[in-house]
This record gives C-alpha cells, structure tokens and sequence, in this order.
C-alpha cells in the first residue's frame, strides 16, 4: 500500500463524516392540488393576472406569493397577464341566457303535401318554449301579431326580453323587430349560414322531430296544433334537461326522487297516442 492511497481513503472518511444533506435552494414547490387550483382558475378567469388569482384565492383562505404563481402558470404554458380571449357566440348567449329568447320557423308537409310554417320562441336560460301560432301564410301582419302576444304573455308573468335571436330569413319583417325595439329589447341577427348562432333553437326543431313530428302524419293545420301544443306542454313540464340538472323548465312541485327504484310504484301517462310516455309515482 502506497502512502498516496492511506491519504486519499483518509480524505474521503474526513469528507463523508462532514458532508450534510444537500438542500436545495429558494422555496419549496407549491402543494400539487394548490397548482392545480391555480391552473383552473387561470384557464377558467382567462381575463385574470397572477395578482388577480393571488386575490381570489386569499378569499378562499390560502395565502400563496405572487411570484410563486406566476411561476406556476408559466411552468404550464400560461402567461402571468390576462391572456387575449375571443368572445364567441356560444359563450354570449351563455352570460345573456337570462333575458335572451330565441326565435325560429320550422316546416311541416300535411299527407296532402301542404306546407305549414310554425313559429316558436324559447327562452335560453330556461329552455322554456313558447308556441306561437301555425300558418300556411306566414306574411308580416301575422308575423308582428305574433310578436305582439309573446310581449303580452310575458309580461303577465313578470319577464322581460332584452335580447331576441333570430336568423336572416326573410318571413322577420321590420314590424316584427320594431315590436320587440318598442320594449327596450335588441335583435341579434345571426351570420349568413350559420345555424350554430342560434343553436338553441335549433337543437329544439331536431328535438321536436325526431321525438314527435318524424312519426306522424299530419292531416291538416288543427291537427298540428293539437299536436304541438301536446308535445309543448310535455317540453316545458315533464321532459328532463341536461342543462337544468335533469329538471322541466318548469318543474312540478313535489321531491323527483324518493326511496329505491324498486320500491316506488310507478303509472304511466301516454301523450298523442302513446309516441310520449310520461312516467309519475303512483298515489
């Protein structure tokens, strides 16, 4: 053994007996759910800064630096500035839902091949449909009438329109706009060939097709009516909507779930011919 060796193994005893636990530095990452928490309300707030989510969640209890999240947004590619958002259609009709109603036509062909043009409102942010009336003529005095007993029906029931939607057809005369201009309310006219603008209008005529109006004859325009007025009633207070937690837009009173299924005796209502089954607890 070599002097140089009995040195070295010397060295490395003095070193390992010295050396302590190597610690990073700055400060420790933040909590994996607490980044998570961050990023959500990052991408959910996309108008706010890393100042502004500090604020928010100091409302919610936790204390976090502001260059800790500004940290954590650029680490999962988001800048610390509010970041630049488009406003789409969808997401207007969305933060507006409350005072928006939407308007179409919808045709329906008779056995005897006559047209009938039916005209509907829905307001967005019940889904509440209202019918306003079948015609084979749809002009514009008929049109403006109908504008006209929509107003009426609402107000009765303490609701206003701020904003009406509708697409560029032709049968939406000026009177038909000036109707609802009189009471304060703003029409939006929809792109050319965008049927996706007034989408939730036009997810009710697939809907009322393809639960109704696709198996069944018509015969005439009192027969669609009836028809329509049934299927209506079933919409506005029975069917169940993804978007209002499985309710009616207008919900009968009384709790909707109750006990275990296999407990609960329950009668079956059948609407226009049995093509609608309504379901409800037995007494």
């Amino acid at each position: 053994m070599k002097p140089d060796t009995l040195l070295r193994w010397h060295r490395r005893l003095v070193a390992g007996a010295w050396t302590y636990p190597h610690r990073g530095t700055g400060r420790p990452p933040l909590d994996q759910d607490l980044q998570q928490l961050i990023i959500r309300l990052a991408r959910e707030n996309p108008r706010w800064g890393y100042q502004r989510i500090q604020g928010e969640l100091r409302h919610l209890g936790v204390r976090v630096s502001a260059t800790a999240i500004r940290t954590t947004l650029r680490r999962h590619g988001l800048g610390p500035t509010p970041r630049p958002t488009a406003t789409t259609w969808l997401a207007f009709l969305r933060r507006q839902a409350a005072g928006i109603v939407a308007c179409d036509f919808f045709t329906v062909d008779t056995i005897w091949l006559r047209r009938l043009y039916v005209l509907f409102f829905m307001e967005v942010g019940t889904r509440r449909v209202h019918l306003a009336g079948v015609t084979g003529n749809p002009n514009a005095a008929w049109v403006t009438q109908q504008a006209r007993n929509l107003l009426l029906r609402l107000e009765d029931q303490g609701r206003r329109v701020r904003f009406l939607v509708r697409d560029r057809d032709a049968k939406f005369c000026r009177g038909f706009d000036d109707v609802f201009g009189s009471e304060g309310a703003q029409v939006l006219v929809t792109p050319v060939q965008a049927p996706n603008a007034n989408a939730y209008a036009e997810r009710w005529v697939r809907t009322i097709r393809t639960e109704c109006l696709d198996w069944l004859l018509i015969v005439s325009r009192g027969h669609l009516e009836q028809v329509l007025r049934i299927y209506v009633w079933h919409y506005n207070q029975h069917r169940p909507h993804r978007a209002l937690g499985l309710e009616p837009p207008d919900p009968s009173a009384g709790p909707t779930l109750v006990g275990e299924a296999r407990r609960i005796p329950v009668r079956r209502r059948d609407l226009l011919g049995g093509l609608v089954h309504e379901y409800q607890r037995a007494a």
